[in-house]
């Protein structure tokens, strides 16, 4: 275990604390940090993608925990599992990765002989506790962490399976960049039913769901956020603010706000559904590329992968 220290943000007055507040914290510098996930101890994990780390930020003290994954590790990204553990999709060593939370166990789940260079994107829980992930060389699959097989499927349409999520029922659905489409996944059989968003060649790039069940789609290509209603078979959408917004990373807190990262404006956006209306959160840091975001109630985290920071919007 390394440990990187930093100094711990300054209280905010009570007039401050009223209104969203955005706050940075460095990683080590050369990290990467791609993805984060929020612990249930208060603290953040975050995959460390060029060292090949997965991090713990505590934001009380600025102080970062470090955990190797392996030679050749190449993570890029992490969740929080049932089992309050972090599990990760490690590009670099073709991998699904879990590491014990107390005793820093790095326990690796290769894919099947035939599956190298799968560019490990996503991963996600369905309500069985079984774990989908995605690869962007153009394969989908699922680990059982009872019985620690891995399996792999083709995707429609070759490479491009990139954001993946679950709704509140249990249903997984991924979302394909260089397919431009979002697909629901069979628990039983994992066969993948390709559903189109409205606008061609939007570059579909990570999903999330509200907790209704829609599932909310960043459509990178087109600056876009889009929402699929499953019951109606219908989308809506609506382009971000400014000249030339990128949707990257989307994330549906616990009121039903949809947060993204917007490439375009190097902000956190945040949209109300019901008021149909944006709203826009400068970045500190420029150059941050947030390229994932995940939140608990009060809180929307970010990786500034641009930066070696990580960030929060406290609401």
């Amino acid at each position: 275990m390394t440990l990187f220290v930093l100094c711990s943000a300054r209280p905010l007055c009570a007039a401050q604390e009223s209104a969203p507040r955005v706050q940075e914290y460095p990683v080590p510098a050369g990290s990467h940090p791609h993805d984060v996930a929020p612990a249930p101890d208060g603290g953040v994990w975050y995959v460390a993608q060029r060292s090949g780390e997965l991090g713990l930020l505590d934001p009380a003290t600025g102080q970062v925990r470090r955990i190797k994954l392996g030679e050749k590790s190449r993570p890029h990204g992490v969740i929080v599992g049932p089992d309050g553990a972090p599990w990760i999709t490690d590009g670099g060593l073709n991998a699904i990765v879990r590491v014990d939370p107390l005793t820093e166990k790095v326990s690796v789940y290769p894919l099947p002989s035939g599956r190298e260079g799968a560019n490990l994107n996503t991963a996600a829980f369905d309500k069985r506790g079984v774990l989908w992930f995605t690869g962007q060389s153009g394969i989908y699959g699922r680990l059982d962490p009872k019985v620690g097989r891995v399996e792999v499927f083709d995707a429609p349409r070759g490479s491009g399976p990139y954001g993946i999520a679950a709704t509140p029922d249990g249903t997984v659905y991924y979302a394909s960049l260089a397919g431009s489409y979002i697909a629901r996944l069979d628990p039983v059989t994992g066969a993948a039913t390709v559903i189109e968003p409205p606008t061609p060649k939007q570059g579909a790039r990570r999903v999330w769901a509200d907790s209704k069940g829609n599932v909310w789609v960043s459509e990178w290509n087109a600056g876009q956020v889009s929402r699929y209603d499953p019951v109606t078979n219908t989308w809506k959408e609506w382009r971000l603010p400014g000249k030339n917004p990128g949707a990257y990373a989307v994330y549906v807190d616990d009121r039903d706000m949809v947060w993204l990262s917007d490439f375009g404006a190097n902000a956190l956006v945040r949209f109300d559904p019901v008021n149909e209306a944006f709203e826009v959160f400068p970045l500190p840091s420029s150059g941050a590329n947030v390229r994932q975001i995940l939140g608990r109630h009060g809180e929307v985290w970010g990786a500034e992968s641009g930066v070696d920071k990580l960030v929060v919007i406290r609401y």
